[in-house]
């Protein structure tokens, strides 16, 4: 039996378009980082250019799980959030959503679903043969701190703590 690392973090983005190359960047980022404090045999990265059907059977038998992406309507610098299967998958199996990746795996698995977030990044332009706008790159900045934070403390508890504290401010709200 093949042991499977606890945490899975999977990004999906086209590094050809613009700002939808953050979740690339940020993976490869995150490797390098996790290779340099010993933290790499934990977590398994996977990056594609989409989230696809096949992309369910990565998620069994992790503890954790996070979905990177960029997003245009994201608000700044980005949003982390906890996601859950919504048991509709759709007609397709193309470009499925973390929430649907949930729900297809469990319809083919017996085992529990991880703990799954979503760490959403403000992009601002998407042109195809762009390179990431300088306000994206910053926002990727911030991520990549909370992503520090997030598997160099992976728990279920720790990273809905984390939910918590990056909640967006109502305008209302004291400061």
């Amino acid at each position: 039996m093949v042991t499977r690392a606890p945490v899975v973090v999977l990004a999906c983005g086209n590094p050809s378009r613009g700002d939808d190359a953050l979740g690339p960047l940020l993976l490869e980022r995150l490797h390098a980082w996790l290779l340099a404090t010993g933290l790499d045999g934990r977590h398994e990265l996977i990056g594609d250019f989409q989230w696809q059907i096949e992309h369910a059977l990565d998620l069994a038998g992790r503890e954790l799980a996070l979905f990177i992406d960029a997003g245009a309507m994201t608000p700044a610098p980005f949003v982390f959030e906890p996601v859950q299967a919504n048991g509709h998958v759709g007609p397709g199996s193309h470009a499925l959503s973390p929430a649907a990746l949930l729900s297809v795996l469990a319809r083919i698995s017996s085992d529990p679903p991880p703990a799954a977030f979503v760490l959403a990044v403000r992009g601002e332009r998407f042109e195809l043969g762009a390179a990431p706008c300088c306000r994206a790159l910053a926002h990727a900045e911030a991520a990549f701190a909370l992503l520090q934070n997030l598997c160099g403390a992976a728990s279920a508890a720790h990273w809905q703590t984390l939910v918590q504290r990056h909640a967006p401010q109502s305008a209302g709200a004291a400061r």
